[in-house]
């Protein structure tokens, strides 16, 4: 998978950002959290795999430019180290119930303003989501700008006792803040390459983390694509889960003698449909794994449904009505 994917964050994400992200990842899928998950555990590796890339500044580049291909090369001789260890080097400390007070940097991390999660329908067909595809999404997005001047910020209330009297205090709340450059927020224009993985359904979401709305003194909240399967007449599939459905139209010739017939999948290669004996109007003929691939699971496929229908002539000539009769009789 694409680091940047695995991350959930753009290719143009800072390191600040990649570190966030890293943190939110690497605490929702640690196996001590997830006891007896393999795919939360598989997910973790690959977290630790991608932020080892992207938190250093030279295997980035080599990623960016040579894939991970270039990065083989690179670390040919060297061994990097494991999951938790990266964890653990990242965080402090072993296991999930102890690196370096965990306890306390979850509630720093709930203290901290949050920009609001933008969630954006994606409209696909089923033929990206048989083949894959990468979108290029181009968007107005609210950015910060500096401005002009100083504003208050990173303001916190403290108390404070005065003496009013003979043995007698008074408490009451102050607030100190500190100066900080001014900012003002600004459109502008930015893409995102969004990658449609083969198998997706609708409603899964494709989440860019720190992409969406921005926040004064604050992260900027998350973007997430919500897939969307855009219906077309000129598509002859149908999609239920992994099942492709498909309306196979035969005469009634083909339906006592037997029939062969080809047709194009989505993406091009053919499918036989055949069945030498009687099919009967309604029947279903499946095909296994000829219908669409499991999300992460790629090389495995659901199976093809084929609905029968028989086109019955609307008359037939009398001088054959005897000759079906005769043929006929007894079966």
């Amino acid at each position: 998978k694409n680091f940047y994917d695995v991350l959930q964050v753009s290719k143009t994400a800072s390191d600040a950002q990649i570190k966030r992200a890293y943190r939110k990842l690497a605490l929702q899928y640690h196996p001590d959290k997830n006891k007896g998950d393999e795919d939360a555990t598989t997910k973790f590796a690959e977290i630790n795999n991608a932020y080892e890339i992207l938190s250093d500044a030279d295997k980035r580049k080599t990623y960016d430019r040579h894939g991970e291909e270039g990065l083989k090369q690179q670390q040919q001789g060297g061994g990097g180290g494991g999951a938790q260890d990266i964890f653990s080097q990242f965080f402090g400390g072993g296991g999930f119930g102890g690196f370096g007070g965990f306890g306390g940097r979850e509630e720093e991390e709930d203290q901290t303003v949050k920009g609001e999660t933008l969630e954006v329908q994606l409209e696909v067909t089923l033929k990206d989501l048989y083949v894959g595809r990468t979108l290029k999404v181009t968007r107005d997005k609210n950015v910060l700008k500096p401005a002009k001047g100083t504003r208050k910020c990173n303001c916190k209330n403290k108390m404070q006792t005065k003496q009013i009297g003979p043995g007698m205090f008074q408490q009451f709340q102050t607030q100190e803040c500190e100066e900080c450059p001014n900012v003002k927020f600004a459109r502008e224009d930015d893409t995102l390459s969004v990658e449609v993985e083969k198998g997706m359904k609708d409603g899964q979401e494709i989440n860019f983390f720190e992409e969406g709305e921005p926040v004064i003194d604050g992260e900027p909240g998350d973007l997430k694509f919500k897939i969307k399967t855009v219906q077309s007449s000129a598509v002859p599939f149908r999609r239920e889960r992994d099942n492709l459905h498909y309306d196979l139209t035969i005469s009634l010739v083909d339906a006592l003698v037997g029939f062969s017939v080809k047709i194009d999948h989505l993406d091009g290669h053919k499918v036989e449909i055949a069945n030498a004996h009687v099919t009967k109007p309604g029947e279903v003929l499946t095909i296994s794994g000829e219908g669409m691939p499991q999300h992460d699971r790629a090389s495995k496929f659901g199976n093809l449904l084929v609905h029968i229908t028989v086109a019955f002539p609307k008359t037939i000539p009398d001088k054959l009505k005897d000759v079906v009769r005769k043929e006929f009789a007894g079966l």
